[in-house]
Formats: C-alpha cells, sequence, structure tokens
C-alpha cells in the first residue's frame, strides 16, 4: 500500500497527495512559509500552532489558495507580495 499525505491544493481544498508537502501554512492566518520557519518551529513548541496547521505541495498551490508567503522564512517572497498588494497588483511566488 502507497502511503499518502493531505495537502491543501491550489483551491484550498484538502487532497491526497504521494509526496510530502513541503511548505507548511497556519489555516487561520493565512501564512506559509517553510517547514524550518523559526517562527513557526516555535509556536508549535508552545502547543497553539498545530490546529492550525496545514501543507502544501509547492508555493505556488499555497498562494493559490489564498496564503501569503512568511516574513520571517521568506523575506524576499514577503518584499515581493507586500509590494504587489500595495500596488493593487495580483502576487505569483
Amino acid at each position: 500500500m502507497t502511503k499518502t499525505y493531505t495537502v491543501l491544493g491550489p483551491d484550498g481544498r484538502r487532497c491526497q497527495s504521494r509526496a510530502k508537502g513541503r511548505w507548511g501554512g497556519h489555516r487561520a492566518l493565512r501564512i506559509y512559509g517553510r517547514l524550518d520557519c523559526p517562527s513557526a518551529l516555535r509556536a508549535i513548541a508552545s502547543g497553539g500552532y498545530v490546529r492550525q496547521r496545514v501543507f502544501f505541495a509547492d508555493e505556488a498551490a499555497a498562494a493559490a489558495a489564498g496564503f501569503r508567503p512568511c516574513a520571517r522564512c521568506c523575506g524576499r517572497q514577503y518584499r515581493k507580495w507586500k509590494t504587489a498588494r500595495e500596488n493593487g497588483e495580483p502576487w505569483k511566488p
């Protein structure tokens, strides 16, 4: 039997994937970042973040689902997202 993982697709719906999600996110805050993000790891350690945790196969799926990049671990993408938002333009990673 092949192991599958639950990830969020570009439409924001849960789907099964044969590959682990490579990006993590916070469902309520709509933020995504690297799985080794210091801010996320600190929040997970405190216990409050785990129930809101979601996973994405890639950045494009996270952005398409309406999540924005984390300012801490995805600084370059966050700055691009913020500039696009301030200018009323669409953003893609």
